[in-house]
């Protein structure tokens, strides 16, 4: 028969003490989140069954899968890493454990199960960033695990997503540069190349057709391929005052794209973009933007596939996490 684990043998391997781990397993104040998460990482790896805090049952321990779509992750960390990195904190203060996994190209076109979920070691999956709608039809149609996705959103599935409030995201950055003084102001971002892209494309043209503000289809700009490549912006041949670009990595491209034909960023182009995450290093600027929640919209998805793992009472909805404007060093005041 396989030997209990007790409090003390997870407090031995994480090198704390035992009432450090009573307190975070328990819910008690006094545990960093961190750590807390730490502890309850470990102690599902060992097989410890956290007590619950009332009706003398046992909190079961969730396995959850995380993808991100080979696409998301370049040579220096993406926005969607960092959410990842932000999923895994919260997640042991949920009881969950997270399994990850990078979904290579081939195993998407192929229709093909993360090994873990081929394997059956986990009860519920989270996926970060948009795959194909073939892909997620095929994970949708999974009967052993519910399925959340997680910034971005598909018709006629049944599992739930959370996302950032991207239509009036940009219609608060668009509206932000009409307050200072910008007319003439284009969008960066290849339509039809993801939700959030086109969804943020909407919110660019609702705050001009408010303000009365031309929109002319040069302005329209693409910044990647539709497989997601970034790269290879076109500038108009008139000129903007301002730029409006769908990530604050395609702003990046296009500040160091600007600066490489002699115009100066604010002084003679304003830029905004969208997420408020960039490597350091990227462009010479800082980028005002709009700052997505992520620690909110972590936390909504992880209780979401949660309760669907144990209940399987949660709707196929749509859940809208808002933002804010951070205003940095990229745009100037038109007088």
């Amino acid at each position: 028969m396989k030997k209990a684990v007790r409090l003390s043998d997870i407090a031995e391997r994480l090198q704390v003490s035992t009432v450090t781990v009573s307190n975070a397993l328990s819910g008690q104040k006094g545990v960093s989140e961190e750590l807390r998460a730490r502890i309850k990482q470990m102690a599902a790896e060992m097989g410890y069954q956290v007590k619950g805090t009332s009706g003398g049952g046992s909190k079961r321990i969730l396995n959850v899968g995380v993808i991100i779509g080979e696409k998301y992750l370049g040579p220096y960390p993406s926005y969607y890493w960092k959410v990842y990195q932000e999923l895994s904190l919260i997640a042991g203060l949920h009881s969950c454990v997270i399994l990850f996994e990078v979904l290579r190209h081939e195993r998407e076109a192929a229709l093909k199960l993360p090994l873990f979920a081929a394997e059956q070691q986990i009860q519920g999956l989270i996926v970060i960033g948009e795959v194909s709608r073939e892909y997620m039809e095929f994970l949708d149609g999974q009967p052993d695990f519910p399925v959340v996705m997680v910034d971005f959103m598909m018709q006629g599935l049944r599992c739930p997503s959370v996302m950032a409030d991207n239509y009036y995201g940009m219609y608060k950055m668009v509206n932000y540069l009409i307050g200072q003084g910008h007319k003439e102001i284009a969008y960066v971002g290849t339509l039809l190349a993801s939700n959030s892209i086109t969804d943020r494309y909407f919110g660019y043209r609702k705050a001009l057709l408010e303000n009365g503000l031309e929109m002319n289809p040069d302005w329209v700009i693409d910044d990647r391929t539709m497989e997601g490549q970034i790269g290879n912006i076109r500038l108009p041949e008139r000129m903007p005052t301002a730029f409006a670009c769908n990530c604050d990595l395609t702003a990046s491209e296009l500040v160091n794209l600007l600066e490489s034909r002699g115009y100066r960023i604010p002084e003679d182009i304003s830029i905004v973009g969208f997420d408020n995450y960039l490597y350091e290093g990227l462009c010479d600027i800082s980028i005002t933007s709009y700052e997505v929640d992520i620690k909110e919209m972590v936390r909504c998805a992880i209780k979401i596939v949660a309760a669907l793992a144990e209940h399987g009472d949660v709707p196929a909805d749509m859940r809208l996490v808002s933002g804010t404007v951070v205003m940095k060093e990229s745009v100037r005041r038109m007088e």
